[in-house]
């Protein structure tokens, strides 16, 4: 239920601003390399690499590795889609927050004059990120590993501890589509700008199906093993 979708090749004549553009996660790449994608960014993929003395094939495979399945996966078992959460969701928004929290410092500062400027964005996008990593961190500590061992009658309450933080989580993206157009970039906004409101455009995807697996389908198995006094999706050893 892990398998990838095919990816698109990525194209080493396009300019490395469109790239940063529509591959959210780019832009910590090309940071890392320090690649100029904003400024500089009409540059091709290849041009830049060739200008930094960087092999290009290791970069366009770093690159590559950011593309992400684009449908949910078909059911399997619980654990099977534990795994599945764990790798799609909990990693990547690991790995997402923290480098659109820092275009977000850099457009609010850069930007500060514009009326479009998505003031306070930085700070409710680190405060998204301190409250996510909590809330992921209770469900890889406390209840996947429950979920794991088949349930009980206790399971129904840190569910409902986490159906409760996902409510909060959808309020934290309604807040950011609020500040920030629906995440549409106004015109004339940088190469930065664009990649930070993609960067959040994938987040907001990312979110609601991960938030979708867990509350439609992951946690019912367990709540009406519960309510009936069993247990879900697995063998508990209880008998």
């Amino acid at each position: 239920m892990n398998a990838r979708l095919p990816q698109t090749p990525i194209d080493v004549e396009q300019a490395i601003g469109q790239i940063a553009v529509e591959l959210p996660g780019a832009t910590a790449v090309f940071r890392r390399l320090k690649l100029d994608f904003c400024c500089g960014g009409q540059v091709s993929l290849r041009q830049s690499c060739a200008g930094r003395g960087l092999e290009l094939q290791a970069v366009v495979d770093e690159l590559a590795s950011l593309q992400r399945p684009t449908e949910l996966p078909d059911t399997g078992t619980p654990n099977e889609l534990i795994d599945h959460i764990l790798a799609r969701y909990h990693e990547v928004h690991r790995a997402q927050l923290p480098e659109l929290v820092r275009m977000a410092r850099r457009v609010e500062a850069v930007h500060r004059d514009n009326p479009h400027t998505p003031h306070g964005l930085a700070d409710t996008l680190e405060a998204m990120e301190r409250e996510l990593t909590t809330h992921m961190h209770k469900e890889e500590a406390v209840l996947f590993p429950m979920l794991r061992a088949g349930g009980n009658s206790f399971v129904p309450q840190p569910i409902a501890m986490m159906r409760h933080e996902h409510n909060d989580h959808g309020e934290a993206l309604e807040h950011i589509a609020r500040l920030t157009n629906d995440i549409t970039p106004p015109p004339g906004a940088c190469n930065t700008w664009r990649a930070l409101y993609s960067g959040m455009a994938q987040l907001r995807d990312d979110l609601i199906n991960h938030i979708h697996l867990e509350n439609n389908v992951l946690f019912p198995q367990f709540e009406k093993a519960a309510a009936q006094g069993g247990c879900g999706g697995g063998t508990c050893g209880c008998s």
